[in-house]
C-alpha cells in the first residue's frame, strides 16, 4: 500500500505536476469518517406536484394527500442515526409532518407551511449545534 498524503502534500504534488513524468499516476481515495455533522438543511418554499412525486412523498402513509404548494425541508446528518432525534425535534418545534426518514443514509424530509418548516429546521439546527455540539451548516432556501 502506498503512503498516505496530507492535503498540503497533495497541493504541492499537483503544483509540481509539470516537472513530473506523465506516466506517474496518483490514486486518490476519499475516506469519509462519520462525524458529528448536519451537512444539509434546505428549505424548498413552494413545491409543485412533480417534486412530491419524484421524491415519493405521495405514496405510503401520504397516499391520497395533496401537499401541492406546501414547503419541503430536507436535512442530512452523520452519524445517520441522528435522523430519529432530528425528526422528533422537528415535530416538537413546529406543526410539520415527516415526509421521509432514512436512518440508513441520514436523511429527513419534513412537510408543512413555509414558516413551520423553517421553524422546524431552525429548532433542529439549534439543538444539534448548541446541545450536541455538532458541526452544522446554514439553512439554505429556494
Amino acid at each position: 500500500m502506498a503512503d498516505r498524503m496530507t492535503y498540503e502534500e497533495l497541493l504541492k504534488w499537483i503544483s509540481s505536476w509539470k516537472n513530473r513524468d506523465k506516466k506517474e499516476k496518483l490514486r486518490i481515495v476519499r475516506v469519509r469518517t462519520p462525524g458529528r455533522d448536519m451537512t444539509m438543511a434546505h428549505l424548498i418554499g413552494t413545491s409543485g406536484r412533480e417534486i412530491y412525486q419524484n421524491l415519493g412523498l405521495h405514496i405510503g402513509v401520504h397516499a391520497g394527500e395533496d401537499h401541492t404548494g406546501e414547503a419541503i425541508g430536507i436535512m442530512k446528518f452523520t452519524p445517520w442515526e441522528c435522523t430519529v432525534p432530528a425528526a422528533d425535534i422537528s415535530l416538537k418545534s413546529a406543526n410539520v409532518e415527516i415526509g421521509f426518514l432514512d436512518r440508513f443514509n441520514g436523511t429527513v424530509i419534513i412537510l408543512g407551511k413555509r414558516e413551520e418548516v423553517r421553524s422546524a429546521l431552525e429548532g433542529v439546527r439549534s439543538f444539534f449545534k448548541d446541545d450536541l455540539h455538532f458541526h452544522v451548516c446554514d439553512i439554505e432556501e429556494s
